[in-house]
């Protein structure tokens, strides 16, 4: 069967494609919402930035889900419910390690640099009034996860690609010490500070270390 299609000229090769993308769906949200993917796909394309932001998101931990964890064989990844401040719960021979990830800051499309740094918007996508306590509740606190993972696809253009750091050694808010401040200093390479190997970082965590970034 291979090179079956090899002679074919370009309208033959479309026949054959149209015809069984109609008997083979791409994805099974194509019978979900009865759509074909390549219009969610203009759908997409057509968006505001705003929500092609929020989609790269979403891709950053699939991502992270199929191209890192799938390939780690020590780690299990566990279901949780309700809304936590971590995207993955996984065990690693018995310890529960949080995960959040993040995309890798841009601003007008570029990846966002400051003080020769890579930058990491580490605060909630949705806001809102603690009732208790008056403060806001988008901005992280120590505690809601235990390692940050930032997608570097802007500065890298791969999804595969992760910079990984211990969330008790992210730079504090200046105004509240137990809140991790917004905008977090990424390195063009990893260093003692963040590292692109998850195992490295889960080291970096079950040390107990404490320290901070730099910036």
């Amino acid at each position: 069967m291979i090179g079956f299609m090899d002679g074919l000229d370009e309208d033959e090769e479309r026949f054959i494609f149209y015809s069984l993308r109609e008997k083979h769906p791409i994805h099974e949200l194509e019978r979900l919402w009865n759509v074909r993917a390549e219009v969610i796909l203009e759908a997409i394309h057509r968006s505001s930035d705003l929500t092609k932001r929020g989609v790269k998101g979403i891709i950053a931990e699939a991502s992270f889900k199929y191209d890192v964890l799938e390939k780690l064989g020590h780690l299990k990844e566990l279901e949780f419910t309700g809304d936590n401040g971590y995207d993955f719960l996984v065990d690693d021979k018995g310890l529960q390690i949080k995960i959040q990830v993040k995309l890798q800051r841009s601003e007008k499309k570029s990846p966002m640099i400051k003080n020769d740094m890579f930058v990491v918007e580490t605060q909630k996508t949705r806001g809102g009034i603690d009732k208790k306590t008056s403060e806001k509740t988008r901005p992280y606190r120590y505690g809601d996860f235990d390692i940050l993972a930032v997608s570097m696809f802007p500065s890298t253009g791969r999804w595969d690609v992760f910079a990984y750091t211990v969330s008790k050694w992210l730079i504090p808010d200046k105004d509240n010490p137990d809140r991790i401040r917004t905008l977090q200093p990424v390195p063009f390479k990893p260093n003692d500070d963040w590292t692109d190997d998850l195992s490295t970082c889960i080291k970096w965590f079950k040390s107990g270390k404490i320290k901070t970034v730099r910036a």
